[in-house]
């Protein structure tokens, strides 16, 4: 069977290689988008609870973690939020703002893939599902995969994170193959568990409440939650992809807890601690981290050195994590091909002329909150237009 010639190859049907793909075929280019899959878009479907939290009105470079800081600033500045919110909007989904500026749609999840795939269709893009990638070959300038050949050749295959959805790590094989570098990939937004020195918090599984969880210099304040292996919520996964083994976790339970215990002395001075601070939070973690303090005196007779001991553990209550839950858990995969090897313009390999890499394959990792999504856009429209701009120039 011929080869059949394309202006470019996209390995993955996921955001970021869709958008690339869509770019670059309404530009002009020929482009075959290939996956293993049977369905298109499978992490957009799963995203968000099924609603898909597409983007974040608050995004900019500061929401990324990279070896490199300034990377994602020139994708992200020439490919909005916004621009993406009017894509959203030309195509009739209706959406709302949930907290901290993230977007979501109204419907379904799905309505966000059918639409990547009809802007594919705008731009002539033939999308082949259920195709193994295989070998890759490379020469005279055109790489060939699975019965295809173009100048051009795309990794928008994501990392391995939730592999139950078919996730590898075939970007990094991939670009080993070419001679670029790799930092080295580890799950990130991703639960915490703890050990047995932590066997008090992972006996109230399903307790959440509002903390700021802390990594070092790093804080978020969102919700926590314990879980019967250790520590979950959208505080906790937002630092663990700051986190490395060995580093503590502080949460901050209670804000201004000395205020509140003093107050609560003042108030009912009969009550032991325990029942102070069910006042305060939920009731099972009252009582753990009250056995945790363990000032077992009524609150009259505390003194103010016995409040600021218990203030202290409300303020910065110290978790020595085990591990991670790892990649099954993990939302994104932190690290992956360093972007040392690409131009932050074009996201074009530098010493690998037409080869590119989008999206969660790069070193470039987003917040929780839609963050992500956003770099899947920008990347891929970087990426399409500029393989666009070779295919007219070729």
């Amino acid at each position: 069977m011929a080869e059949r010639d394309y202006d470019a190859i996209v390995l993955g049907a996921g955001g970021a290689g869709l958008m690339a793909a869509a770019t670059a075929g309404q530009a002009g280019a020929r482009v075959l988008v290939i996956d293993h899959a049977e369905k298109p878009g499978k992490k957009i479907l799963i995203s968000g609870g099924g609603r898909c939290n597409f983007t974040n009105t608050g995004t900019g470079p500061e929401n990324f973690l990279s070896e490199n800081p300034h990377f994602a600033k020139s994708a992200l500045s020439r490919y909005t939020q916004w621009d993406f919110l009017a894509l959203v909007e030309r195509h009739g989904i209706a959406w709302h703002e949930k907290t901290l500026g993230q977007l979501f749609c109204d419907g379904s999840a799905r309505q966000i893939v059918a639409m990547l795939m009809e802007e594919c269709r705008k731009g002539g893009v033939e999308v082949r599902l259920s195709t193994p990638i295989g070998e890759i070959g490379h020469a005279d300038g055109r790489f060939r995969v699975a019965g295809a050949r173009a100048a051009a050749l795309v990794i928008a295959t994501g990392g391995p994170s939730i592999p139950k959805m078919g996730a590898t790590g075939v970007a990094y094989d991939i670009a080993r193959r070419f001679g670029l570098g790799l930092v080295t990939p580890r799950p990130a937004l991703v639960p915490f568990t703890l050990g047995e020195g932590d066997a008090d918090l992972k006996a109230i599984p399903g307790v959440a409440f509002p903390a700021v969880a802390r990594v070092g210099n790093v804080s978020f304040e969102e919700a926590a939650l314990f879980t019967h292996r250790g520590l979950s919520g959208p505080a906790i996964l937002q630092v663990s992809s700051y986190w490395t083994p060995g580093d503590e976790v502080s949460l901050r339970v209670l804000p201004d807890a000395l205020s509140r215990l003093r107050e609560a002395r003042r108030e009912m001075p009969r009550a032991q601690l325990k029942a102070a601070l069910a006042r305060l939070l939920p009731a099972r973690l009252a009582e753990a981290l009250a056995a945790r303090i363990g000032l077992s005196r009524e609150l009259a007779n505390a003194s103010d050195a016995d409040l600021e001991a218990a203030a202290g553990v409300l303020s910065a209550l110290r978790l020595a994590p085990t591990g991670t839950e790892g990649y099954a858990k993990a939302e994104v995969t932190a690290g992956g091909i360093s972007t040392a090897a690409l131009s932050s313009r074009t996201m074009e390999a530098r010493d690998v002329p037409g080869l590119y890499a989008i999206g969660e394959a790069v070193d470039v990792t987003g917040w929780l909150g839609g963050y992500n999504f956003q770099w899947a856009w920008s990347s891929g429209v970087a990426a399409g237009l500029a393989i666009a701009e070779r295919a007219r120039t070729a």
